[in-house]
């Protein structure tokens, strides 16, 4: 099939091989509310669709015709469903309807259709698939580093094709273009859970923490990084509360002075001593001096300075202070 042929172009009642098909128009019943207009060449094309795909006819006229429904609404489920009948029919190559699906994605890139076409014919060519459906969403993801089908398709054949060996790279390579790419962060820890070539989490959590703890130093507005730093603790609280590399890092950023804001660094302090975690005196005088209203730890020292985190959260986190005051009356039941 020619992308470009002028052929393709034409509606089925102008070409020959048609003239034995009778058009099925579409049934809104006998009085619609609010009848679409569709286009002429829309009411056609799918007017012959209806009317082979009632007389399951799978022709390589068939699969063309699908194209030309495809062009018209690449959303059309039912049309990409029998697409799948009429290849399999056909024994048709796989890997040409892979460049097919690459040209029609290319305009419609965030279609739920088209990635779930895709899917099926990568399961369908196996391991062999795998590093070229790896490049492809690389390539979708150059344009778009958020587009969540590409991240969920590249999921899926690492998971099921395989291709695991040079993910942990790809991950650093979006992150060193932009550490602020949420989608590259949870891309990398999904590959240190699921690869089977990494040893799983306790076994890449020294270098995560120290990798991690040096992209929040860098950035530490940088939500991302915090968020992953606490996931490298996942199932493991004591681990988390006892690891200097976690205090050390809000520590630093809680000294630092400047115009800095410290909500994540301060709601890090807060979460670990929810779970028992003994400050040191460096760390309470950091979060004191940042106290603005006055109010002094009581006797209980944890929920004493629990108490003024959630004070000065009320003040630099605006947006969530009604949670920051749920937080604060946690703290003393």
């Amino acid at each position: 099939m020619n992308w470009e042929d002028d052929e393709e172009k034409q509606s089925p009642s102008q070409r020959p091989e048609w003239s034995d098909v009778s058009p099925l128009p579409q049934d809104d019943g006998p009085n619609p509310v609010v009848p679409i207009a569709y286009k002429p060449e829309f009411v056609e094309t799918m007017d012959y669709f209806r009317a082979i795909y009632r007389a399951d006819e799978r022709s390589p006229r068939a699969l063309q015709l699908t194209h030309q429904a495809i062009l018209l609404n690449p959303g059309n489920y039912t049309v990409w469903h029998f697409r799948r009948l009429i290849l399999e029919t056909l024994n048709k190559d796989l890997h040409q309807e892979l460049d097919y699906v690459s040209r029609i994605a290319e305009k419609n890139s965030k279609n739920y259709q088209i990635w779930h076409h895709r899917r099926w014919v990568a399961e369908k060519l196996g391991l062999d698939a795998a590093d070229r459906e790896l490049k492809f969403t690389e390539k979708i993801l150059s344009g778009d580093a958020k587009n969540y089908h590409a991240w969920s398709h590249r999921q899926w054949v690492l998971q099921s094709l395989g291709g695991w060996g040079d993910e942990l790279e790809y991950c650093r390579q979006l992150l060193e273009e932009d550490i602020f790419n949420n989608s590259a962060w949870n891309q990398r820890y999904f590959v240190i859970m699921k690869s089977p070539l990494l040893g799983g989490l306790q076994a890449m959590r020294e270098s995560e923490v120290k990798y991690t703890v040096a992209a929040i130093l860098a950035n530490p507005e940088n939500e991302s990084p915090w968020r992953y730093l606490r996931g490298l603790y996942k199932d493991d609280p004591k681990s988390w509360i006892h690891d200097p590399q976690v205090s050390t890092v809000c520590l630093k950023l809680l000294s630092s002075g400047g115009t800095t804001n410290h909500v994540f660094a301060l709601s890090t302090v807060l979460d670990l001593l929810s779970h028992g975690f003994q400050p040191s005196q460096e760390l309470r005088e950091a979060v004191e001096a940042l106290n603005f209203t006055g109010s002094r730890p009581d006797s209980q020292e944890s929920i004493g300075l629990g108490n003024v985190v959630c004070s000065v959260l009320e003040h630099a986190d605006a947006m969530r202070v009604n949670y920051w005051r749920w937080r604060k009356s946690q703290l003393t039941m």
